[in-house]
């Protein structure tokens, strides 16, 4: 979760038209379809990257999954404040810029130094992961005739493996966490001994081009996930010529890298649909 490509990427340009909500004890942005007379098919909670539940890229996202899937998708707060400033992005801009001086270089690398450090110190997975565990029990409690369904990225994505994993079924509805799972481009995730642990369907999308899961990384979750029968049988879809953080950081201007960051959007639509 160090990784240079973690906290690097392109702020998207648009509205978010959700609401924030107090759910289950965190703050949490909640969105809808925007046409009322669908009837919603399930929840969809996302479990962000590292720039957090109010990053606008995070939001906007929500919003085309809540239109795509017909889906209530939530985004909580799991990081209580303490996400990466979106200023990071503009930062490691400057120090992996080719064109960049030296000096530009120095003057940034200790605020970058700064935004990794902090990120990491509040946000490691076992300070997080409970936090996360309760949302998805209570959640399961205050809705036991809904499917639930986690969308992870990046630090996320550690986060759905775990939830996929989690032995727990709940008290009230007797299910598990979740009914499924999409990790795009996942971090700090442990190959094999994460992966082999999941007993709920998890759909991975890996670009090629990825420090934190590489391509031979990439073919032991496909092996794993996709040699199982049955509903915890997973799927591996690798995009070409992409980066780490591509499901929500793309370049637009790429014509190439924005197709396959909407053909993720609609990797993880249809995953859910088939599963709720």
């Amino acid at each position: 979760m160090s990784c240079p490509d973690c906290y690097s990427g392109h702020v998207h340009s648009g509205t978010p038209r959700g609401t924030i909500e107090k759910l289950h004890g965190l703050d949490t942005y909640v969105t809808q379809p925007s046409d009322a007379t669908k009837p919603v098919k399930g929840i969809i909670v996302i479990i962000p990257d590292a720039f957090g539940w109010e990053f606008v890229n995070n939001r906007i996202l929500a919003d085309n999954y809540a239109d795509k899937g017909s889906y209530r998708v939530l985004l909580p707060d799991f990081m209580f404040g303490h996400a990466a400033p979106v200023w990071l992005l503009n930062s490691m801009k400057v120090v992996t810029g080719k064109d960049s001086s030296y000096l530009a270089k120095a003057w940034k690398i200790p605020g970058v130094v700064y935004g990794f450090a902090s990120f990491l110190f509040f946000n490691r997975p076992g300070r997080r992961y409970p936090i996360v565990k309760a949302f998805f029990r209570a959640l399961r409690a205050a809705n036991p005739e809904m499917h639930v369904g986690a969308a992870g990225f990046c630090w996320g994505g550690k986060h759905t493996v775990l939830l996929a994993a989690d032995p727990e079924m709940t008290v009230d509805s007797g299910k598990p966490l979740i009914d499924c799972g999409f990790a795009g481009h996942p971090s700090m995730l442990s190959i094999p001994g994460d992966i082999e642990k999941m007993h709920r369907p998890v759909s991975f999308a890996c670009p090629e081009n990825d420090p934190q899961v590489s391509l031979a990384q990439a073919e032991i979750i496909k092996k794993i996930v996709e040699g199982r029968t049955g509903e915890s049988r997973g799927e591996v879809v690798v995009y070409e010529n992409c980066g780490h953080g591509f499901c929500v950081r793309a370049d637009t201007t790429n014509d190439d890298v924005a197709r396959q960051a909407a053909e993720a959007e609609d990797q993880c639509i249809r995953w859910m649909q088939s599963h709720f």
